[in-house]
């Protein structure tokens, strides 16, 4: 019997566009933490992330927070969208009940999609940082299609995967530290401490997985942020990134790091909800797996003899 469609059920299995879905909803809640990360990864001057959400309110008003919101959703339905669609694809043509099975398949997941969302992520920063430049120096993008249109005339359509590299890896990490932590996570909270798979499993292996991707992935971000956030000409390469940074100290690669994981914490524990409410509503049921009938000359025959049943009882 078919379950309605929309009613509760915990055997259902998630549809490939769900993550997307799920991330682009956690991303209109968490896009004002996610511009002051930017901000504070790319600014020479230490302020601190109240200093900043003051100094962004007082002279531009409250809707500057929400600078770049275009960019955000189109990169939730190109580079969150592609690398839960790969995961989820993954998960039924591959063994993921190990955690490092988990890791390999989120890692590849993970780089297809940061590639994918590469043009979007490039955007997404760009129309965040205009909020703290002078007005003079402003790209004034108008959405992110104008930014599309504009870097591809102003700049050569190359220019959209600037940091494409970076953003690939630090995809790949991110997935890591996301998915892979959160199943994980998930299954030993239900396996190891008898919790249910319910609303408070979900937070507490969503909160795990946040600080995970936030710590692995946070140096990777900053390099990443600069990079494509760059003039033309002020910087050779990735490595000339990292001396760069590097020389301003060894924190310079956690600059933003308590913004980056007050941001990332509520958008990964949404995110993971979502999609574990889209999935136990208006996922599908698997089929169920059919039991091959034995064949009839593999059915051991009887012993009609009786004298011969007799000496084999004996």
């Amino acid at each position: 019997m078919s379950m309605p469609f929309g009613s509760y059920d915990q055997r259902r299995v998630s549809r490939w566009f769900f993550g997307g879905v799920a991330s682009s909803m956690a991303a209109v809640v968490t896009h004002p933490l996610d511009l002051l990360k930017v901000l504070m990864q790319t600014q020479a001057e230490k302020l601190s992330t109240v200093a900043t959400t003051k100094k962004i309110v007082r002279e531009q008003g409250v809707l500057a927070l929400y600078n770049g919101i275009s960019a955000s959703m189109l990169r939730q339905y190109t580079y969150a969208l592609t690398r839960f669609a790969v995961y989820n694809f993954g998960t039924k043509n591959m063994d993921t009940s190990t955690m490092s099975r988990k890791v390999l398949l989120a890692g590849a997941a993970g780089l297809v999609g940061g590639f994918a969302g590469a043009p979007a992520d490039l955007l997404n920063v760009r129309l965040q940082n205009d909020v703290k430049l002078p007005r003079e120096k402003r790209r004034n993008y108008k959405h992110v299609f104008d930014g599309l249109a504009r870097v591809c005339q102003e700049e050569g359509w190359q220019h959209l995967f600037n940091g494409a590299g970076i953003a690939a890896i630090r995809g790949m990490l991110m997935t890591v530290g996301q998915i892979a932590f959160y199943e994980q996570s998930k299954d030993v909270l239900v396996a190891s401490f008898n919790m249910e798979r319910n609303m408070n499993t979900y937070v507490v292996a969503s909160l795990i997985a946040a600080i995970a991707g936030t710590s692995i992935t946070q140096p990777i971000d900053v390099v990443k942020t600069r990079r494509m956030n760059a003039q033309p000409g002020e910087y050779s390469g990735l490595s000339d990134v990292f001396i760069k940074t590097a020389k301003e100290g060894p924190l310079a690669f956690y600059k933003g790091y308590v913004p980056a994981l007050t941001r990332l914490m509520p958008h990964t524990v949404l995110m993971f909800l979502g999609i574990e409410f889209l999935r136990t509503h208006f996922g599908y049921l698997p089929e169920p797996k059919q039991v091959a009938l034995p064949h009839p000359y593999d059915i051991p025959a009887p012993i009609l003899n009786p004298d011969l049943e007799k000496w084999n009882d004996d």
